[in-house]
């Protein structure tokens, strides 16, 4: 299917009734796309970012199987259910072995897994296949010292049986290393969850040039619980919600170039 072809289904699927938090979350969502794709961290156009539609109905919103992340719009986005099956647009189509890894996070500590995201970036996966994991070695690592899932690689995500495994995995941590494979982290928001992985990312990114250049220096394990404490307690003094600062300036960058991404 041509990407002419997957665009014109989804906006017919998309047109008519729709609600002002579900056209938002559109916006939010497709311009994480893009700025996943500014930063460098897609693998061709493989990952996703999910997010669940506001309303009593299980479904997510996740990009159109082969498009490139730059080529995300708000209303080329799909919505599924929590099977991955498509809910509108009959000639869209979807990963299937993706939405295994997110359908198990959404469903699960539904209020503050709003959204998934799931990136294959360099540095995420050079972590992801080293025994020592994230070292506490800069004020982005702490942010999840002692608040970090680890799942050991399976395969592809092809069986619905590893849901279960991977939720047990991720426990109460909003963020999580898929062993020999990504990264991953979920949040209440847009915003929140982007934030979160930028984070992520960046200590990713550290420690990998702190490794490259001598011998890693973790901070002392008390200091680095106090620096996500402190981190935590200047998110919770903001007056808006977490990641939502952030997010708009990013926003800003991204339409000072191209507003497509909100069409």
């Amino acid at each position: 299917m041509t990407v002419r072809t997957m665009e014109k289904a989804t906006c017919e699927a998309t047109a008519g009734a729709m609600s002002e938090a579900e056209r938002k979350l559109r916006i939010e969502l497709a311009a994480a796309y893009r700025l996943v794709d500014y930063f460098g961290w897609t693998e061709q156009i493989y990952g996703h970012l999910t997010a669940r539609v506001p309303g009593g109905d299980d479904h997510f919103l996740i990009n159109a199987y082969g498009l490139n992340y730059d080529e995300v719009t708000a209303s080329n986005l799909i919505k599924i259910d929590v099977e991955g099956n498509v809910v509108a647009g009959e000639d869209a189509s979807v990963s299937y072995a993706g939405f295994v890894i997110h359908s198990a996070i959404h469903m699960s500590h539904a209020a503050q897994n709003q959204v998934v995201m799931h990136i294959h970036s360099r540095a995420g996966m050079a972590i992801a296949a080293i025994k020592e994991g994230l070292q506490p070695i800069s004020m982005f690592s702490t942010v999840f010292f002692e608040s970090l899932g680890y799942h050991d690689y399976e395969g592809a995500s092809l069986y619905l049986d590893e849901r279960e495994r991977i939720v047990s995995s991720l426990g109460n941590a909003r963020a999580m290393i898929l062993r020999n494979h990504g990264l991953l982290v979920t949040g209440a928001t847009v915003p929140e969850c982007f934030l979160r992985l930028y984070r992520l990312e960046r200590a990713c990114q550290i420690q990998v040039d702190a490794a490259a250049c001598g011998t890693l220096n973790p901070v002392d394990p008390a200091v680095a619980r106090r620096s996500r404490n402190d981190l935590d307690s200047f998110q919770g003094m903001q007056r808006v919600p977490e990641g939502s600062i952030e997010f708009a300036a990013l926003l800003r960058k991204l339409d000072r170039t191209d507003t497509g991404y909100r069409d």
